[in-house]
């Protein structure tokens, strides 16, 4: 694991396939584009590329070096889905809790994963190894209740079908 202070004095592990965040990474970024309309949108995509994610203590010191509060900044990770607040794991499981979905028994299926794998929707396991989302659509609907793994489609997934997934992909 590697470690990201946030702003309020907590340690962030992040999985050793993260690329750890400096202040001094984000400082050569926001220099880059401190001057352009579009600063912020271009900082946070410099950001992701060379980390794959957007840690708590660099939105403080982006949001200080460009002059916003860190609500804009926060407002924006969550408004694009590419940016992401943390790092995904090897596999990225993402659970459609989409109407139909939802209607087909999505929500027991998260609730299967969220306990097979020991982590909520928005974290990743301590190895680094899975990560879990909830998406509103996968666009498989006639599929449903359907998750992706790595956006390959699982379809009429059960939730005792849970554990065989997962240890399909060890």
């Amino acid at each position: 694991m590697t470690e990201n202070n946030n702003a309020d004095g907590r340690v962030a592990a992040a999985p050793v396939n993260a690329a750890p965040v400096s202040e001094a990474m984000v400082e050569e970024i926001l220099q880059k584009h401190r001057e352009k309309h579009d600063a912020l949108h271009m900082v946070l995509q410099d950001l992701h590329k060379l980390a794959g994610w957007v840690p708590d203590n660099a939105v403080y010191q982006i949001a200080e070096g460009l002059n916003l509060a860190p609500a804009v900044v926060f407002d924006m990770i969550a408004y694009y889905p590419l940016f992401k607040p943390a790092p995904e794991g090897k596999y990225k499981i993402s659970i459609c809790l989409g109407t139909t979905c939802y209607l087909r028994g999505s929500a027991r299926i998260l609730e299967r994963c969220c306990r097979e794998l020991n982590i909520e929707p928005g974290h990743i396991t301590p190895d680094g190894k899975f990560s879990l989302e909830i998406v509103r659509c996968l666009g498989a609907c006639a599929l449903s209740a359907s998750i992706t793994i790595n956006d390959v489609v699982y379809p009429r997934v059960e939730p005792d079908k849970i554990p065989a997934i997962l240890k399909s992909l060890e």
